[in-house]
């Protein structure tokens, strides 16, 4: 359907939303490109419903008239899942409630156009926390996290997106709704569709609510900065760690020298972790929960904190580690939070940028790291390697610098940093999801006769395709 085409047909929208929630043309310019700014597009409209009711309506209209229809969110993904041309946009940021926070259930009722950061700022209110958390949570969408599985850097501890919800709402393809908003943590009742709509990349439905898990809020945490002499190493540690504090670890977060290097180049004024530049580089977090670890003593010292100095200390004589830096103060964790989360920012210093997100069991990660560097450098010698890591749930962000442009290379890196980490036993995409840039990879990879399940339920939910089309699935 073109647009002159579809112009008598969002009178419909029109009527049933206002006026001024039915963009077009230049009004629907903030929602014409992804992040990024890797793809643009020209939707045919942009529609902004209020509730689930309005959402259900415009899916029932895309229905009759055979409309694709694309659901968004914040618009923070990666992975060009968002990307609408000839589509119409369903935006759900009117739809931003928090709509009950229960303390002693430990539970949040949100509506999907909830900003992450606002759900965090509720959560606290209640001495809790909504431990998702990652570098765009001041824009991104709980309906967007949802839709993608999102990770974050406390997956060590809490798990993905889909480990913190109970339940959502959801509309499907065919406009119905489908209440699956439960509260409980046990519910063994059939096929779990829930966890089908979550990390669906709205393939599969629009989620327009969700029932979110809390959990306490960490009295104290215990923050560093640690150098270690290899990967393997870093692995020890991370199970030191764990052993130490009874699995209190919340982040384990990867950063090599070249990256540091390059935060420096980005942020001259930001000082560097350590004296010396080290090649591996780990920021771990702590988070105590109870006032035995989290009271500070009669010298002033925060216990959790005296135990990570203590543990660092030891490891340090046996050269399980070659530096440490403890943060003293909320403002030492900022700064090194601060280098962790500018990675963004950091991988898009230079272009062009070739960048994978990608998983491989924990204690594969430097085989991961060694043969993707020596491969890539075969493919381009100029390449240089910039990379952070979820190292605590083995998830890889590996980016490059090539020193071409063309086309067939970048495509070959980041085919061969694939096709390496299924080698390794893992997976092309860890936390961004597929959209349509890993729509190649899931091709080459995923097993056929999952593709065709797959493929089976999208048929069965969305019998006219109108949903997020050609998105994740491979074209037949």
């Amino acid at each position: 359907m073109t647009a002159t085409d579809i112009t008598p047909h969002l009178d419909a929208l029109r009527a049933l939303l206002g006026p001024e929630h039915v963009k077009t043309g230049g009004e629907a310019a903030p929602w014409s490109r992804d992040w990024p700014g890797h793809a643009h597009w020209t939707p045919l409209a942009v529609v902004r419903p209020a509730n689930t009711q309005q959402v259900a309506q415009v899916v029932k209209w895309a229905n009759e008239t055979g409309t694709p229809i694309v659901p968004v969110s914040g618009n923070t993904g990666l992975v060009e899942g968002s990307t609408a041309e000839g589509a119409v946009m369903v935006s759900l940021d009117r739809m931003s409630a928090i709509r009950e926070v229960r303390a002693t259930s430990q539970i949040a009722i949100v509506e999907a156009g909830a900003i992450l950061s606002n759900i965090h700022a509720a959560a606290e209110a209640h001495d809790l926390i909504f431990p998702l958390t990652f570098g765009a949570r001041g824009s991104a969408m709980i309906g967007g996290a949802l839709s993608t599985n999102a990770g974050g850097s406390n997956v060590v501890r809490y798990g993905n997106t889909r480990h913190l919800c109970l339940g959502i709402e959801a509309v499907l393809p065919t406009g119905e709704v489908v209440d699956l908003m439960s509260e409980l943590r046990k519910d063994n009742s059939g096929y779990d569709l829930r966890d089908l709509l979550i990390g669906a990349e709205g393939t599969l439905g629009i989620i327009t609510a969700a029932v979110l898990k809390l959990h306490p809020k960490p009295r104290a945490y215990a923050t560093a900065m640690v150098a270690a002499p290899s990967l393997k190493d870093a692995l020890t540690l991370l199970n030191t760690l764990q052993q130490e504090t009874g699995g209190a670890v919340e982040a384990f977060e990867f950063m090599p020298r070249v990256y540091m290097e390059a935060y420096l180049e980005r942020f001259p004024e930001a000082r560097a972790p350590f004296d010396g530049m080290h090649d591996i580089n780990i920021l771990v977090e702590i988070g105590a929960l109870s006032p035995r670890d989290a009271t500070p003593g009669p010298d002033g010292q925060v216990p959790v904190t005296a135990h990570l100095e203590e543990v660092l200390g030891r490891l340090f004589e046996t050269g399980a580690i070659l530096d440490a830096a403890v943060a003293q103060s909320d403002a030492q964790r900022q700064e090194m939070w601060a280098r962790r989360e500018a990675s963004a920012e950091v991988a898009r210093l230079r272009q062009p940028l070739v960048d994978n997100d990608i998983a491989v069991p924990l204690d594969r990660m430097q085989d991961l790291l060694e043969r993707i560097t020596e491969n890539a450098q075969a493919l381009d010698p100029g390449l240089i390697p910039m990379c952070v890591a979820h190292l605590g749930d083995g998830n890889l962000h590996f980016a490059g610098w090539p020193s071409t442009e063309d086309p067939e290379t970048l495509n070959k890196i980041k085919d061969m940093v694939d096709d390496t980490a299924i080698a390794l036993g893992g997976s092309f995409s860890a936390e961004h999801g597929v959209g349509l840039t890993k729509k190649p990879a899931m091709s080459r990879h995923k097993h056929p006769a999952a593709l065709q399940a797959m493929r089976a339920i999208k048929h069965v939910l969305d019998p006219n395709g109108i949903m997020n089309p050609g998105k994740v699935l491979p074209d037949d």
